[in-house]
Formats: C-alpha cells, sequence, structure tokens
C-alpha cells in the first residue's frame, strides 16, 4: 500500500516543523533565523562603530538623532531535520487479535513497521516542503548506512516515499550504541526525531543523552501496537522473542495482566521524565489511533509541528 495518499499530502502542504531552539543553517529556506546577515528582511537596529559597512547606516535616523545607527536584517536559514527510525525486527510486530482462545491473525493498518515508516513519510515530506535540510536513517547497528539525504525540496518527495517503502525490519539494536553512533557522524545539529517502539534491553538514556549533547533537539515518538498494550492472551504460555527467538515460559491472568499495565504505565513515565530531563519531546502512541489525527492534531499539541 501507499504510505501517504495525494488527500493527506494537501494537509501536510499548510505544516511546518518546529524547533524551540532553531539553529542556524547553510542555504537560504523558509526558516527565520536568530542569527543576524543580509538579508532584506529588517529586524533592530544597534550603535555604529568603526569598521561598519556605511551602506547599512541609516541615515534617515542619524538625521533626526544625529547618531548614526547600523540596519540589522535577519537571514532566512534551513533545519536540519534528522529522522530515526528503529529498524529491529520488534517493529515488524502489531495489530495481532484472537481467534477463539489461541489463533491469531495479523492486522496490517497496525503494524508498528508500516506506522512508522508512514510518520517517518509524512514528517519528511512537511520537511522537504518547508525547505528544511531532511536526512532519513534506518538504524539498525551502530554501522548500518541506510540513508536518504540529506535532501532539501518538495521535488525529493517522490524518491524518500519509495526508499521507505523498500525498507525491512529485522535483527535486534541497540539503541544506546545506535543514537552515540548517529550523534558522532550524523552531521549537522538540528530536530531529531526518533521512531521506536524502545524495545531495546542495553537501554537508550546515553543514547538520548550523546544527541543533546551534541546539540540536537529531540523528540522521542514512541510506537506500541494494541496487543502489546492490552496482550489478547491468557494461560499458560511459552513466548518467543520476536528478535532473539530466546523462550520465557509465563502463566497470564488477571493478577499478571495488572502488574503488566503497572509496569507499562511505569515505563512510559520512566520514558517521560528522561526525556523532560533532556528538553525533548515524548508522544507515546498505539498504532490503532488513527494516523492522521496524530500528524495533524496530536504532534501539533506537543508543539512538535505548526
Amino acid at each position: 500500500m501507499a504510505l501517504l495518499d495525494t488527500a493527506f499530502l494537501a494537509k501536510l502542504d499548510r505544516l511546518s516543523l518546529v524547533a524551540r531552539r532553531v539553529r542556524a543553517g547553510q542555504t537560504a529556506g523558509e526558516r527565520r533565523s536568530t542569527k543576524r546577515g543580509t538579508s532584506v528582511e529588517f529586524a533592530d537596529y544597534r550603535d555604529y562603530v568603526q569598521g561598519d559597512d556605511l551602506r547599512r547606516v541609516d541615515w534617515n535616523i542619524y538625521a533626526r538623532l544625529e547618531r548614526p545607527f547600523v540596519k540589522l536584517l535577519e537571514e532566512e536559514e534551513d533545519m536540519a531535520v534528522h529522522v530515526l527510525l528503529d529498524g529491529s525486527g520488534s517493529m515488524d510486530w502489531g495489530g495481532e487479535s484472537a481467534i477463539g482462545n489461541r489463533r491469531l491473525h495479523r492486522v496490517s493498518d497496525l503494524d508498528k513497521w508500516l506506522y512508522a515508516r508512514r510518520l517517518a513519510a509524512a514528517l519528511g515530506y512537511v520537511a522537504l516542503t518547508s525547505g528544511d535540510r531532511l536526512t532519513v536513517a534506518n538504524r539498525q547497528s551502530p554501522i548500518s548506512n541506510l540513508r536518504f539525504g540529506p535532501a532539501r525540496g518538495r521535488g525529493h518527495a517522490l524518491r524518500l516515499f519509495e526508499w521507505l517503502e523498500s525498507l525491512d525490519a529485522a535483527g535486534t539494536t541497540d539503541l544506546n550504541a545506535v543514537l552515540r553512533a548517529y550523534a558522532v557522524s550524523g552531521g549537522r545539529a538540528g530536530l531529531v526525531v526518533l521512531i521506536s517502539d524502545l524495545f531495546s534491553p542495553p537501554g537508550y538514556v546515553e543514547g538520548l543523552t550523546a544527541l543533546a549533547a551534541r546539540g540536537h533537539e529531540v523528540a522521542v515518538i514512541h510506537v506500541l501496537s494494541p496487543d502489546e498494550v492490552e496482550p489478547p492472551l491468557g494461560g499458560d504460555l511459552r513466548l518467543l522473542d520476536v528478535e532473539t527467538g530466546g523462550p520465557q515460559e509465563v502463566t497470564i491472568d488477571g493478577g499478571m495482566r495488572a502488574l503488566y499495565h503497572r509496569r507499562l504505565e511505569a515505563w512510559r513515565d520512566e520514558i517521560r521524565a528522561t526525556c523532560r530531563a533532556r528538553d525533548a519531546h515524548y508522544v507515546p502512541l498505539v498504532t490503532d489511533t488513527p494516523f492522521d489525527r496524530v500528524v495533524l492534531y496530536d504532534l501539533r499539541r506537543v508543539g512538535l509541528v505548526k
């Protein structure tokens, strides 16, 4: 299936990504910079000092106040946008529904990997049409180099969609190692959006810290499937890890379900606190949430898009 339809793309044309601390870019874009430059947009005045370009003196002000002031002008520059996809095997999961007592079937629209790629496609399209400098990376290991971009401009959107559609999720991912490696090699600091289920036994905190220390503004979009929030299972079971194949014997009853729900909420609260301590956005999502609502309303509410 196509990741995004044309009607939804038309709605995305009105959006742009938001960075609370705008980074100066390298080329003229549509985003207002905090750096004073040489464009035609007026920003402010300052006192003239010896060596300033006399062409920037406002002679009308000088005639009225008999003091020379220099015009400060704003530059419009692009923002670096980095969308990082967790390409581990646990992301290729979701929308499992029980038939009878044991048999399950997959509802493809609720699959985490499809949902994550649709999110990456939407955010990437917004970045491209806003004149931002976009890089999208499918991170499966610190040395993996499945990357789109850097690219800038609406003309790259179709190639982005085709690239995302070609990606597979497989294997295990050490998010700490992956994010630390990207902090070192990912290029110019900007807005980093991590899309992941955060199922990484080594953790993710050190990786987020490395991105923040590099100067990135970080947003974590935490994607879970409905059956991970409300497991449709019961009784004595032998579960297999989808990434490693490791078995685990469990008995699921009412008490176990209640404990599971408490631990899930505690985990989300821990992630939220970790992100808050690093001035990062945290967006918990379940894949049965309508996709258009997430992009057009939920991400706008948390200040990631406008």
